[in-house]
């Protein structure tokens, strides 16, 4: 199997990975200036850099920079003592890139609306892989949406098992009524999404959460919602919320909870907000 194949297959099916490279060579080496390994999420490999102690401290720092998400470099200098050591009877330098290797981020729009059309295209800009799903397919087409990757036309419930929802998904809900949303964010919340958002005022996401708790959803999976939906910065126009929303995913996607937990409107990220919910 050749290791690039890999590689896109992985990212496709949502899955991290990281990749090692020989990038600088001195001596002789028991391997070959560009030759790669890749590391995938279940410890299991694929190509080598060598073997040896050299193969066992990439396959290390390969899952540690698929955690951190940062890059390192490892150099190696097979003096002979260590080389004969460790099986490797070279003697030469060599330097290893390895790289975190994520896939793309899927943001799966639910409703084809006015504000729709602006998120998929903000989202497709910064990087996002989008879907749009609804139910009517004068909205879920080709002629709306001609950036986005998907589109579904049909009800939600038959859709949702062809939507493969993982933990870099991102889920938008943006339907045109309230029945809808609460059809679709009765299935987010059981998926392992990254990120789940909902469109509404403050009034009606403390009533679509109290009639999802009557349900017997767990709150932890309730509180993973981001409702209303966005971060703060006034936005009116569908473009302005489009705006508003990508940034908080991007906040998300970057771990930049410092700075996004300040800013977002999220009901449930207050204190009132909760109260509310009693």
């Amino acid at each position: 199997m050749d290791v690039f194949e890999e590689l896109v297959r992985l990212r496709k099916l949502g899955r991290k990975c990281a990749l090692a490279t020989i990038v600088e060579v001195g001596g002789s080496i028991p391997s070959f200036q560009s030759a790669k390994m890749l590391v995938r999420e279940d410890g299991s490999m694929l190509g080598t850099v060598g073997g040896g102690c050299v193969e066992a401290q990439v396959f290390t720092a390969a899952r540690e920079v698929m955690e951190t998400g940062r890059p390192k470099l490892l150099s190696f200098n097979l003096g002979q003592n260590d080389a004969y050591e460790n099986g490797l009877i070279c003697g030469g330098q060599l330097d290893i890139f390895v790289e975190p290797i994520t896939p793309q981020p899927r943001a799966l729009i639910f409703g084809a609306g006015h504000i729709s059309k602006s998120l998929s295209k903000v989202a497709s800009l910064v990087g996002f892989a989008t879907c749009v799903v609804d139910d009517r397919e004068s909205f879920a087409n080709r002629e709306r949406f001609p950036e986005a990757d998907e589109v579904y036309a049909g009800e939600y419930e038959e859709i949702f098992p062809r939507l493969a929802v993982n933990e870099g998904s991102f889920l938008i809900i943006v339907t045109r009524g309230h029945r809808d949303d609460l059809r679709v964010l009765r299935w987010a919340a059981g998926t392992p999404a990254r990120y789940i958002a909902m469109i509404g005022s403050k009034r009606k996401v403390i009533t679509v959460v109290k009639e999802l708790e009557k349900e017997g959803i767990p709150r932890q999976a309730i509180e993973r919602i981001h409702a209303p939906m966005g971060l703060e910065i006034g936005a009116v126009t569908p473009e302005e919320i489009a705006v508003s929303v990508v940034a908080e995913m991007i906040a998300v996607r970057r771990n930049a909870d410092s700075n996004w937990r300040q800013l977002s409107k999220s009901i449930f990220l207050s204190d009132r907000g909760k109260a509310l919910l009693q």
